[in-house]
């Protein structure tokens, strides 16, 4: 017999599934031997009581074995002799448009400016003791894009675009664990997920899929002004197929490349701030109504904010309990900070990026690109703040509000190094004074979050694309290049990792519809 419940238990009941077990065979009156298994379809924390608890769905085998595999992996056949599309990028995008493009049987070709994730971490290292960023391998550029090292959360609010639980079954199929099926808020962890993205690259190449690392695009190769035919790169090379774009949201120099060769683009409002980061115990003490904190049982605690101030949106992004802020920037004389945290989420500190909505009107003219070079002046203001290193400006959270020099910061888990710095004078001024507000009316309803013992740091910036690269509806082409599939994240079209490998499917779905119509 096959039975799934719905629970509402404590976090000690459902701590694992022996705990789980016992429990269910307590409530329903059965021999706790006759359960074969427990399988978890859904779980999520409910902490907006004194008391927190946990919702369960569950799956209970009675007198009846559990089903060997939680789901149907996706079969991939060899594709070396199938026509051949080209892929720009390897992060979430293009990676999920590759394995996609392969089980509609056509051959991808993955272009990707950056290193490999293993090659890729290497670079990363360097940023603390050499102070400096290389242009071309850091945590937006190499394989897995941004979200490899900044911070494999897997939730989105999406629904309408595709299918995002195929993305997470790929995942699992790839080596993530099981459980993102089930979490309401999955995540991988930087820890893992390198490892599961090299094994997504071996699928493409074992499949008859090729994947060039080292190798940037410098142009498309347009026929007649019509359609695109394929890439040329750095290196002399050239790639031919029908191209899906998935450069990610910091690709500055292809939004050149574009604009420069009149590519129909436009202004998309995105979303700046700074990145908050209080210590963990702190926030799980808010967030679980409890001094002990999230005690043997609870993960570290998680938090959303959202705030309208002055008619535009304030709120949390990219929230990450236990983790550690990472310098994001993609090149000289930048500044950017972001979060990541590893699997088990047990660091000493949580962060969020608190941004603010900006939208395309908000800044003077009509260039296309000027929300692009608004984020670069920012950036570049950051970097002088921080004494031209990766050292990031920061100030503590109450000194912020208040207006206030801080003389001294708390300790931090940024690893190049903080430098006290007046974040509320030079940040400007649509920031600035809706952050504080909305700091404020945090404070009061969140009694201890608006504290000293927190670090503002500036400044958090690539929340998404500042640019939109317009495609048609349905055919999901380039408005006026035929050949030309704009993709995921870098192309206006997602917002994180699921949502951007849904959009490369889709995209990969629209080049085998093209390939087949020629």
């Amino acid at each position: 017999m096959i039975r799934e419940l719905q629970l509402r238990i404590t976090p000690k009941e459902a701590y694992n599934e022996q705990s789980i077990r016992r429990y269910v065979a307590h409530e329903q009156g059965w021999d706790e031997r006759t359960i074969c298994g427990v399988r978890t379809l859904r779980r999520s924390i409910d902490a907006r009581q004194r008391e927190v608890l946990i919702n369960l769905t569950v799956r209970v085998y009675i007198n009846d074995a559990p089903e060997e595999d939680i789901f149907e992996p996706v079969a991939y056949h060899d594709v070396s002799d199938r026509p051949q599309a080209v892929v720009v990028g390897a992060g979430p995008g293009g990676l999920f448009a590759a394995l996609r493009l392969i089980e509609l049987g056509l051959r991808p070709i993955v272009v990707e400016r950056g290193k490999n994730v293993r090659d890729r971490k290497k670079d990363l290292a360097r940023i603390r003791p050499e102070q400096k960023v290389n242009p071309e391998s850091n945590f937006a550029f190499g394989e897995g894009g941004a979200g490899a090292y900044s911070d494999g959360k897997l939730f989105t609010r999406s629904k309408k675009r595709g299918n995002g639980e195929k993305i997470l079954r790929v995942f699992c199929q790839h080596g993530a664990s099981t459980g993102i099926l089930s979490d309401a808020h999955p995540h991988i962890g930087t820890d893992k997920l390198p490892r599961v993205i090299e094994a997504m690259r071996e699928t493409i190449l074992r499949c008859g899929g090729e994947v060039h690392f080292g190798t940037r695009m410098t142009e498309l190769l347009v026929q007649h002004g019509t359609t695109v035919e394929g890439i040329a790169c750095a290196d002399g090379r050239e790639f031919r197929g029908p191209v899906i774009l998935a450069t990610g949201h910091s690709a500055r120099d292809v939004y050149r490349w574009l604009h420069d060769n009149r590519v129909e683009l436009e202004a998309k409002g995105l979303a700046v701030g700074v990145r908050l980061e209080h210590p963990s115990l702190l926030i799980d003490q808010i967030q679980y109504h409890n001094k002990k904190g999230r005690g043997d049982y609870l993960p570290a605690a998680e938090y959303s904010m959202v705030q309208q101030v002055d008619g535009r949106g304030v709120y949390s992004f990219c929230m990450c309990p236990g983790g550690v802020v990472v310098p994001a920037a993609s090149d000289y004389e930048q500044i950017v900070v972001n979060g990541m945290s590893p699997s088990n989420r047990g660091g000493r500190w949580s962060n969020s990026g608190i941004v603010v909505e900006l939208r395309a009107e908000d800044v003077e003219g009509d260039d296309t690109l000027r929300m692009m070079h608004y984020q670069e002046a920012l950036e570049r203001t950051c970097w002088q703040q921080g004494n031209h290193k990766q050292t990031a400006p920061a100030q503590r959270m109450a000194d912020f509000v208040n207006n206030r020099l801080s003389y001294d910061l708390p300790d931090s888990s940024y690893a190049p190094g903080l430098i006290s710095s007046p974040l509320h004078f030079w940040l400007p001024a649509n920031i600035r004074l809706r952050l504080q507000e909305a700091f404020r009316m945090w404070g009061r309803h969140k009694h201890g979050f608006l504290t000293n013992e927190a670090s503002v740091i500036g400044v958090e910036t690539r929340t998404s694309s500042p640019v939109r690269i317009l495609r048609n509806n349905d055919t999901l082409q380039h408005i006026r290049l035929r050949g030309l599939f704009p993709c995921g994240e870098g192309a206006g079209y997602a917002g994180g990792i699921v949502s951007a490998g849904v959009d490369g499917e889709r995209c990969a779905e629209a080049v085998a519809a093209y390939l087949t119509a020629r």
